[in-house]
């Protein structure tokens, strides 16, 4: 079952047109939410993502969006759900309402909340080879707008298929600048001597939300935390390479072509994660 503007649909519900903006132009954000132990983790800095991402796509925001209101179609949701789980993958994803082309007619905004059970309530690590290499076939811009979780993903999609096709398990993408930036589904970090280096806002990185409490949580174990640009070059260099997300907590990198990782930083990061 799905929600749509409070509505609950099943699934194969025919609710949304082809006129709709987000299946023509990408016009849409969305935020993907863990939500275990019956409430969803890190909400508060999801919402205010969420409404950040609205204004800068110049969006309306409905004076019913509140904090308030979200959770309680949230659990609207869950509660129309045919299926029991302890823990969910929530999506809500906002768009503008129909018609006009690149311009749109109105900046008015509906949204729809799709869930699925997901498997971990908890966050782990993960000891299983885990292979990365670089996606050089297209690049992230370097602005404001790749810092937003839009739908417009085909670099992440195309990446995807070339990792799958090269039997890798993810891929890290680059800007024009040939910086390093993030992988294909999440925020990058490197260890190197006990500090944390990850690429600034500026090298066109999603601002993520685990991103965030690793910086919380970086702070409360005295580890510092650099926000550097650097070149894949660096990346051999590293004692431990990090993917980062919402629904993975961190997952620890294995092996970057013939570089191999260790875990034991992320290890203490992940057992603070699972505490808040």
């Amino acid at each position: 079952m799905i929600n749509f503007n409070g509505n609950i649909y099943p699934n194969d519900a025919p609710i949304l047109s082809f006129s709709n903006r987000s299946f023509l132009y990408g016009d849409a954000v969305f935020e993907t939410i863990k939500y275990t132990q019956k409430s969803p983790l890190f909400w508060e800095d999801h919402y205010f993502r969420l409404m950040s991402a609205m204004r800068i796509m110049r969006m309306e925001i409905p004076l019913e969006y509140t904090p308030d209101y979200f959770l309680k179609q949230f659990e609207k949701t869950i509660s129309s759900q045919e299926v029991a789980s302890d823990s969910w993958r929530l999506r809500l994803t906002v768009f503008r309402n129909d018609g006009g082309r690149y311009t749109p007619h109105s900046n008015t905004a509906a949204y729809v909340i799709q869930t699925e059970p997901h498997e971990q309530p908890y966050f782990e690590l993960n000891k299983q080879p885990y292979l990365v290499d670089l996606f050089k076939d297209f690049y992230v811009h370097a602005d404001m707008l790749s810092n937003l979780k839009t739908t417009n993903k085909a670099l992440q999609v195309i990446g995807s298929v070339y990792a799958k096709e090269n039997d890798l398990d993810n891929c890290i993408l680059m800007n024009s600048q040939k910086q390093v930036v993030e992988f294909l589904n999440g925020n990058l970090f490197l260890v190197k001597d006990n500090e944390l280096m990850t690429p600034p806002l500026q090298a066109g990185c999603l601002n993520g939300i685990l991103r965030k409490q690793i910086f919380r949580i970086a702070d409360q174990l005295k580890v510092i935390v650099r926000e550097v640009y650097f070149s894949p070059f660096e990346l051999q260099k590293g004692d431990e390479l990090w993917l980062t997300n919402t629904q993975l907590g961190i997952q620890t990198i294995s092996n970057y072509r013939r570089k191999k990782y260790k875990f034991s930083l992320a290890n203490r990061f992940i057992t603070r994660l699972n505490t808040f």
